[in-house]
């Protein structure tokens, strides 16, 4: 060991119970992201009294948009050596969970603020440490937006560390490439006529399905702590699976009557008769919320009952998708709503079989994947051709409708290796007369990264922040029924109570739709957005009511709660002034629960 090495370990040594203190007081405060102001303050004055120079409030920059992203817990502290030396860059995380540092963030600060007092040691004669303060990791992150600001620039060389199973130390280059929206490709491809000149066309969908296989080779082939990802967005995939009587065609209804598209292409592929006579019959008397007029007027009806010939049920779904692609190049965005996608594969069995080829899995021929991903496969953004400038989309949505509702069945195996959207209906949820009953666990989108962006701008911040946390709080509520069916609810602490009552609310009041009713069948993002914002504001309010006194019992029963509860009802036009009266009574009504409580005390 060197002697800057042994000097190094010993200031490390001498330091090590400021060190320990500071872990054990981020672990108290529990901030969660954006809201570390605690912790913050406290790195920032520890290194200050080291000799560092802290620059608080960060303002960073949106990798995508030209947007100013205020970081009011984010902090640049340098320590200045050898001038022209080399910079060490360190990175500091420090926000926690909604229930605490369960991951260790206090840790990777403890141990940041400790690398540096050692490195600042070590380097004062050779060059400089900065040491970064980088909130939200458990959210959408901060490292990428003060990146693209330019605080890092001159880092020739960033330390990092993680604690777990097999984490150690991460050592990274200059060369870095954080997960920004920057990377985008675009792919473009040149039309030719099928039987004349097919050679002269060049297929963009081609490339980008070799430029994926091409990352996948690439996989093996990288270091351990690499990753690479990649997203394909607009003109998407998904699928709604779910048994008998759980909802799927009325949720395609919505879609169709709800999506934001020009054309809607529904088809109903071996469909009951009386089923697509339903459609024949409620569409035209359907009102398009966007013109006015009938929603029959953008909508393309492909009926293949089930007592039509198989070749018929097979040729349905291709015939769809052909029309759609005939609107999508004409500059239209286009939704492709197959119901169901299980017939049309009972169909492609039932030929085989009549074919004798050999069966795969459950009779089903050998090609059932690559013929489901030949479908969906021709969802995309196009760039259409001619004098003016037209962009067209193709969204792809099937009902995959398993036996008994088992998702380990080939067709929707299959599905879900194709599509990046999976909304997955559950009977039990049906059978409560919860609607739609799309699972909330089982359910999950691939497009949260590449959409986040668009949901900052437009609805700030807090609106995928307060997604996530939802997220968080529903799964844990699937632990703790397990807990609450061996021993019963009153066995649980005061705040897994109200994360039950919590998660209650989440799914009733803001999950739950009825699509008979115009005020509740579709809502708006700025709604939505505002509606979370209460239940979560009810959930952080009454966390801190419990910690002076008040009981679980007395949260519950607030009148403002039960009003939450029946916001969703508001009409159009009164519901922004209701939302506030609720806010503002509940806020009122919890001090007043707060104040007896102090007053018994």
């Amino acid at each position: 060991m060197t002697p800057n090495e042994q000097r190094m370990m010993q200031v490390i040594d001498e330091n090590r119970e400021k060190v320990h203190k500071i872990a054990k007081k981020i672990w108290e405060f529990k901030e969660v992201g954006w809201e570390e102001f605690q912790s913050s303050a406290l790195l920032e004055n520890a290194l200050e009294k080291e000799g560092f120079e802290v620059q608080r409030g960060l303002v960073g920059k949106h990798p995508k948009f030209d947007q100013e992203i205020d970081m009011p817990t984010a902090f640049k502290a340098v320590y200045k050596g050898k001038e022209g030396g080399p910079v060490i860059g360190l990175m500091l995380e420090y926000d926690a969970l909604p229930n605490g540092h369960a991951c260790g963030h206090n840790l990777i600060a403890a141990s940041g603020f400790s690398a540096a007092l050692g490195l600042k040691e070590a380097f004062k004669d050779i060059g400089s440490v900065i040491v970064y303060g980088t909130p939200a990791e458990e959210l959408e992150g901060s490292k990428h937006y003060i990146v693209e600001a330019g605080y890092m620039d001159e880092v020739d060389l960033m330390l990092a560390n993680h604690y777990g199973g097999n984490w150690g130390s991460e050592v990274t280059g200059k060369a870095i490439v954080w997960p920004t929206h920057d990377n985008w490709l675009t792919f473009k491809g040149r039309t030719a006529h099928a039987s004349s000149a097919p050679e002269q066309g060049r297929s963009a969908l081609d490339a980008v399905l070799l430029t994926c296989t091409a990352l996948e080779y690439l996989r093996e082939h990288m270091v351990e702590t690499n990753r690479i990802h990649y997203i394909i967005s607009k003109g998407g995939t998904a699928a709604i699976p779910g048994p008998f009587g759980s909802g799927k065609t009325v949720m395609q209804h919505q879609l169709a009557k709800w999506s934001d598209v020009d054309i809607v292409v529904y088809i109903g592929c071996g469909e009951r008769g009386n089923e697509m006579t339903d459609v024949l019959r409620e569409f035209p008397e359907l009102t398009d919320p966007r013109t006015g007029e009938t929603l029959m007027k953008r909508t393309v009806l492909i009926a293949n009952t089930s007592d039509m010939p198989v070749a018929a049920r097979e040729a349905s779904v291709y015939t769809g998708i052909t029309i759609a692609e005939y609107f999508r190049d004409m500059g239209y965005a286009v939704a492709v709503i197959a119901d169901s996608t299980s017939r049309w594969a009972e169909a492609l069995r039932e030929m085989s079989g009549r074919l004798e080829e050999m069966p795969g899995e459950e009779g089903y021929p050998a090609y059932l994947v690559s013929r489901l991903a030949q479908f969906y496969e021709r969802a995309g953004v196009v760039q259409c051709l001619g004098s003016e400038e037209r962009t067209g989309s193709l969204t792809a949505v099937g009902a995959v409708s398993p036996p008994g509702g088992d998702l380990s069945e080939p067709v929707a195996q299959g599905t879900m290796r194709i599509v990046k959207v999976f909304w997955s209906l559950d009977a039990s949820l049906a059978y409560r007369r919860h609607f739609p009953a799309i699972h909330w666990l089982n359910s999950y989108s691939l497009y949260l990264d590449s959409l986040r962006p668009w949901f900052d701008e437009h609805l700030g911040q807090a609106f995928m922040q307060n997604r996530d946390h939802a997220m968080h709080l529903l799964q844990e509520e699937n632990e703790l029924n397990e807990i609450v069916q061996l021993v019963g609810k009153d066995s649980l602490s005061p705040n897994d109570q109200l994360t039950l009552e919590v998660t209650r609310m989440l799914r009733e009041d803001f999950l739950q739709q009825n699509a008979f009713m115009d005020v509740d069948s579709y809502t708006g993002f700025d709604r939505q957005e505002r509606l979370m914002s209460l239940i979560l504001g009810y959930e952080t309010l009454g966390r801190q009511a419990l910690t002076r006194g008040v009981t679980v019992r007395d949260l519950a029963h607030l009148p403002a709660r039960e009003e939450i509860g029946r916001a969703k009802y508001e009409e159009e036009s009164t519901w922004r002034s209701a939302y506030d009266k609720i806010e503002a009574d509940l806020q009122s009504q919890i001090r007043e629960l707060e104040r007896k409580a102090g007053e018994e005390q």
